[in-house]
């Protein structure tokens, strides 16, 4: 059953993901680089349902300019933060009303609509925290290490979930976003080929995901060396192999994003053939 749940200025706000998907779907598709998070996260939302990121009620939003087009979206799986697309400058000051009116939630946008969102929240006295910044790659010639460390790539199997999940919930930890859910994920990446593991005389000792191919592209996550095998070039390896098997997919783009905290994993990626395309930033509101 469709429910709008507001509309402020040109922005609709709605629970329904069809809908959302018949009003947005194609705009979002048509920049799919810039708008990966989107893609990707309703997509799992289309196949493992609502509750595929938690029991929180998932939301989604879109942005007419004054011919009536779409030029923006975005979407929000409670208690995470709300993932804006593409949007025009017009639409943030609507948009950072909007949020207020569900809840003040958290806002990850690309680094220039976060500012101009935070500007825009200063002006009615709300402040703002950045959380998180992070930057999107896309791969562009591809430049395996060499020599490359021992072992070799293979694509993990159904033998492989019960590491694949501890591993799993070490990086959400790491990250700094931990929950429910690993276990149901890994299962999802297993069933179409989405996870590759690294061995090393037959011990796995690094891992790489790839999302399925949205709109053209792939984006390559999560990455994950448990900490006593890190600093031997097993991550990048294992990045290489499942970057270049996208390619040879059809991928069109390869993406993926890093924290720029993390000066190690952007060096690493930039040697392998990424190069930066945008940042992303996560802002709260603080009273």
């Amino acid at each position: 059953m469709t429910r709008n749940l507001t509309r402020n200025f040109t922005w609709t706000f709605t629970e329904d993901l069809d809908e959302y998907l018949a009003a947005a779907g194609a705009a979002v598709a048509a920049r799919p680089v810039e708008n990966t998070l989107l893609l990707t996260v309703a997509d799992t939302l289309r196949r493992r349902g609502r509750d595929a990121y938690g029991e929180g009620t998932p939301r989604y939003g879109w942005w007419r300019g004054a011919d009536g087009r779409v030029e923006g979206a975005l979407l929000w799986t409670p208690p995470r933060a709300v993932l804006v697309g593409t949007v025009p400058a017009e639409a943030v000051g609507p948009l950072a009303e909007a949020c207020v009116g569900l809840g003040s939630p958290a806002v990850s946008a690309e680094r220039g609509t976060a500012r101009a969102l935070a500007a825009a929240w200063r002006r009615t006295g709300v402040k703002t925290t950045t959380m998180t910044e992070q930057r999107l790659y896309k791969l562009t010639e591809l430049t395996p290490p060499a020599p490359a460390p021992p072992g070799r790539a293979r694509v993990a199997t159904t033998a492989d979930r019960v590491l694949l999940t501890e591993w799993v919930h070490a990086f959400r930890r790491e990250a700094g976003h931990p929950g429910p859910g690993a276990g149901r994920a890994v299962e999802d990446r297993i069933a179409y080929g989405g996870l590759t593991l690294w061995e090393h005389d037959g011990v796995p000792v690094s891992m790489a995901g790839a999302s399925r191919p949205a709109a053209g592209t792939v984006r390559v996550a999560p990455v994950y060396t448990p900490p006593r095998w890190r600093g031997r070039g097993y991550a990048a390896a294992v990045t290489a192999a499942v970057s270049g098997a996208a390619r040879d997919a059809g991928a069109d783009e390869v993406l993926l994003f890093t924290d720029l905290a993390n000066p190690t994993s952007n060096g690493v990626y930039q040697r392998i053939g990424y190069r930066a395309v945008a940042d992303r930033v996560e802002i709260t509101p603080t009273a």
